[in-house]
């Protein structure tokens, strides 16, 4: 991993980026790095371009937002057209085809995160946690463990296992995605492994 990221979780109001990027702030404290996130209110909130952002780095964080995003999550059309631009070249870009139809330029994945949602869960609202996954997959952020931990810690007792499970759906994606890409099994991602059992136990009563 590197030593600094700028991450940028966009969507419309009602689509838990708050909660995920909370998630992927305490997933980043326990990984050792100092975290800066804002998030966007008003308007925007009530169906634009809201966001989420996040800045990680190993050393202090002497300017809170983000300049050149490393990360961006775009779960509507809206968010993809306006923050695109502001990623750099080696970036990652991952939106929900669901709702995105119009691709921007770079290193861009589409999957449609809200229609597994449902169709897994019987609700959209799993969606940014297997958007989460994904990332963590994708960009090879941390281990599983710290992920699982992060998100027990973060999301409501009740939502946890729901979540936990949206959690591995995304990053099993990932692996795939990677393995695809590559041309082999990625060292870190081993897809003929067992799922760790971290991801498959019972939520511990609270």
């Amino acid at each position: 991993m590197k030593k600094y990221y700028e991450v940028r979780l966009s969507g419309a109001g009602g689509q838990g980026l708050g909660l995920a990027g909370r998630v992927f702030s305490e997933a980043s404290i326990q990984s050792d790095y100092n975290v800066c996130q804002t998030q966007s209110y008003g308007p925007e909130a009530r169906g634009g371009a809201s966001r989420t952002d996040i800045i990680i780095s190993r050393k202090e964080i002497l300017y809170p937002n983000c300049r050149h995003l490393d990360i961006l999550l775009a779960m509507n059309q809206e968010s993809s057209d306006k923050f695109a631009g502001e990623v750099e070249e080696d970036g990652i870009i991952l939106v929900d085809s669901t709702f995105v139809n119009q691709l921007p330029q770079g290193r861009v994945y589409g999957f449609p995160l809200t229609t597994i949602s449902v169709q897994e869960f019987k609700t959209p609202l799993a969606a940014n946690i297997i958007a989460i996954g994904m990332l963590a997959s994708i960009g090879r952020l941390f281990s599983i463990d710290t992920w699982v931990r992060a998100i027990e810690k973060t999301v409501p007792a009740r939502f946890a296992k729901m979540n936990l499970n949206a959690f591995e759906i995304g990053h099993r994606e990932g692996r795939e995605i990677l393995h695809v890409e590559e041309g082999r099994v990625p060292v870190a991602y081993d897809r003929k492994q067992p799922v760790p059992d971290s991801l498959k136990k019972e939520t511990k009563e609270r």
